[in-house]
């Protein structure tokens, strides 16, 4: 059985977590601008004026690079906890990612090959 004192950093961690995000929230509303001018609220785009309407479409090459960076930023993002354990991890441990980075590196090649990730 654990001991409660063994969650007090924890507890600690969180009501300082929500004393910083409340008072930053309150902060904001106490010494923030009111009054918004004319530029604040303006459309942007890029330093231009809008060049057509903001609701037009999107190319799906847009979405496929967006869609390829989350699944290999997912991908990499587990490489961190194995890292931080390698030295405690077995054998097994380590040809599990080695065969992990393995498909990851067949994915790429596919998607290179594809053409998906070059921009027309």
């Amino acid at each position: 059985m654990t001991n409660i004192e063994e969650y007090i950093p924890i507890l600690i961690f969180l009501l300082m977590a929500i004393i910083m995000s409340v008072g930053a929230i309150f902060m904001s509303f106490v010494f923030g601008e009111k009054e918004p001018y004319f530029e604040k609220s303006s459309t942007y785009e890029c330093g231009f004026e809008p060049f057509s309407d903001t609701r037009g479409k999107f190319d799906v090459q847009f979405y496929l690079v967006a869609i390829l960076f989350i699944i290999f930023d997912l991908e990499i993002i587990f490489m961190f906890p194995w890292a931080v354990a390698l030295i405690e991890l077995e054998p097994l441990g380590f040809w599990s990612m080695m065969f992990f980075l393995f498909v990851l590196t067949i994915g790429f090649i596919y998607e290179w090959k594809k053409g998906a990730l070059e921009w027309n």
